[in-house]
């Protein structure tokens, strides 16, 4: 479902100087004095507000920390991982950019001190380097360049951002990288924008300046001046303070652009518009007249948001909650979903385990809806058959992703196919002993494109699950079929086990019906409950391609019937 589109224009390549652009211009996005300013946020709002004025935009992150990809960091510690349609795990980051701009991330939008420097190791290990010393500069940051110019001939705008703050070691590579790329580049090819903090005293009553000046001397000590400033703050910043600002890190007082708390993300496309940063960026560029914006599309989902007509309650069943995080793209999907339905969608998480030990109807049956999302190990998965049987008996709309979908595979196996001792394989190889029937077993094989795809129980942890887009054929008169409106459709995978095609025809027998499949029959992607008003498991993540102005379908659907559910009671 669409919620608004942005309406043609003129073309903005016309105002680039010196006639036609050849190469994309380049916006570096760094951050200061603290982490977790909204880095991510703010370059998805930017890249959403040019194509709002008729460019093309790519976005991209580049991360400090020596993991190869996020794939095997705790999500505890990191949060999400973000799953490419070409394979890639990345930083949740990567979500905002999609959901902001619709523009699909690919493998070559995120890159990790730990990729960069297995790369160069690669090339000095197969004698590409013809036997020369290995450094940072020039080997690391000659890389971390080859990285940035991927694409360049193919958009308008480039905008990438660097994790961490100014003054980390672990960053220095990337920042003198950034600082070579823009030199070599024609003039007026790159900018750089740097977001900073200014912390409010309330004793003295007072925005303080001082550290977004030291950050700023800071990334001019390395050689790096800001173009733009973004400072974050919880209080109005007065004119004299913005002034202040501009003549001591040496920027206009118009770029000094001021970011405060909003009450949704989606807000940030005109917050930032209305404080004149993508003004401030093309100035910056000297794009001059610059093409004038369409917002609609932004202005139809904040007034949806503003203005719900309802309300409804979803539980999300998980095992880590206490970072909500690490399922930031479920909660947005959910938020999409309400705009969809022009409700307000109210979360509350709810961890697992608690239901290991005690009856799930007490803490369940105030909400309206459940959904239980994807997640590793056995710790809090009887937690979650638990609410699927909840779901299940009290008619209650059940949404299962990923391993979701397969503790209701197994709950259905156990209360229906009479298979007592149903469980996952994950499980007995956590044990290191049998304990269960494997409904659930790890997938040793698969055909990706042309290609069989092998693996083994033990094989390495990070890239080895069935990562990406795959296709997906869904059965003639399926619910999930008329949400879709069509039998073939596209997903997002990750994961290493699958439901077993051996105790089909007993599920199907008990009304589970396998409704989705892989297009050569051998992999199940979707089971509903036949009978119920919405019980779906799906062992993909469609909660990674939902959009605000493009709901993903099965999330608007969900909401929907919950708001059926909150009209009931």
């Amino acid at each position: 479902m669409m919620v608004g589109a942005a309406s043609g224009m003129a073309d903005p390549h016309m105002f680039s100087h010196g006639g036609p652009a050849i190469m994309a211009r380049y916006i570096f996005i760094t951050g200061g004095v603290v982490s977790s300013l909204g880095k991510g946020l703010a370059s998805a709002a930017l890249g959403a507000l040019l194509q709002a004025r008729g460019f093309t935009v790519r976005l991209r992150k580049l991360d400090p920390y020596l993991n190869v990809d996020p794939g095997t960091m705790s999500p505890f510690e990191h949060g999400e991982v973000f799953v490419t349609d070409d394979g890639a795990e990345t930083d949740l980051d990567l979500g905002h950019y999609e959901r902001f701009t619709g523009v699909a991330a690919r493998k070559t939008d995120s890159v990790s001190s730990g990729r960069i420097y297995s790369n160069v190791l690669d090339k000095e290990r197969r004698g590409d380097y013809l036997g020369k010393t290995i450094q940072v500069i020039p080997h690391v940051t000659n890389e971390i360049k080859d990285f940035l110019a991927i694409g360049e001939d193919e958009v308008d705008f480039m905008l990438c951002e660097i994790g961490g703050t100014v003054g980390d070691i672990e960053g220095l590579p990337f920042f003198e990288a950034i600082r070579q790329f823009s030199h070599e580049r024609p003039r007026g090819q790159c900018i750089f924008m740097h977001l900073t903090l200014l912390p409010y005293l309330a004793a003295s009553g007072e925005l303080k300046t001082k550290p977004t000046q030291h950050s700023v001397k800071e990334l001019q000590s390395i050689g790096i001046a800001p173009d733009v400033l973004v400072c974050r703050s919880e209080q109005p910043i007065p004119e004299k303070e913005r002034q202040k600002i501009a003549l001591f890190c040496n920027v206009r007082p118009e770029a000094v652009i001021p970011a405060y708390d909003l009450a949704s993300i989606y807000e940030a496309p005109l917050a930032y518009h209305a404080a004149g940063l993508d003004q401030a960026v093309l100035d910056a560029f000297d794009i001059n007249p610059a093409p004038r914006p369409n917002l609609t599309r932004w202005e139809d989902v904040n007034d949806r948001l503003k203005n719900p007509e309802g309300t409804v309650r979803i539980a999300i069943v998980g095992k880590y909650v206490q970072l909500e995080d690490a399922y930031k793209s479920i909660k947005e999907a959910l938020v999409h979903g309400g705009i969809a339905n022009r409700v307000k969608v109210q979360v509350e998480w709810i961890d697992a385990g608690v239901f290991d030990s005690e009856d799930p109807g007490p803490h369940l049956e105030r909400f309206h809806a459940i959904l239980v999302p994807g997640g590793f190990g056995e710790r809090g998965t009887e937690g979650k058959i638990r609410a699927a049987t909840y779901a299940r008996t009290k008619k209650i709309p059940y949404f299962g992703i990923c391993l979701g979908m397969q503790m209701a595979v197994i709950e259905a196996a156990r209360s229906l196919a009479g298979i007592g001792d149903a469980g996952s394989e994950e499980f007995d190889h956590e044990a290191g002993k049998k304990r269960f029937t494997p409904v659930v077993y790890h997938l040793k094989e698969w055909v990706q494109g042309n290609h069989k795809i092998e693996r083994k129980l033990g094989d390495d942890k990070g890239g080895t699950m069935r990562l990406g887009a795959y296709s997906a054929t869904l059965k003639e008169g399926s619910r999930v079929a008329a949400i879709y409106g069509s039998t073939r459709i596209e997903e997002r995978h990750r994961h290493r086990y699958e439901v077993d095609m051996r105790f089909r025809e007993a599920l199907e027998g008990k009304g589970l019906s396998f409704s989705g499949m892989s297009p050569d029959g051998k992999l199940p992607e979707i089971v509903e409950h036949e009978g119920h008003p919405w019980f779906i498991g799906v062992q993909f993540h469609p909660e990674l391609k939902s959009k605000p102005f493009d709901p993903h379908p099965l999330f608007a659907d969900f909401v929907r019937a919950a708001v059926e559910v909150s009209r009931l009671v």
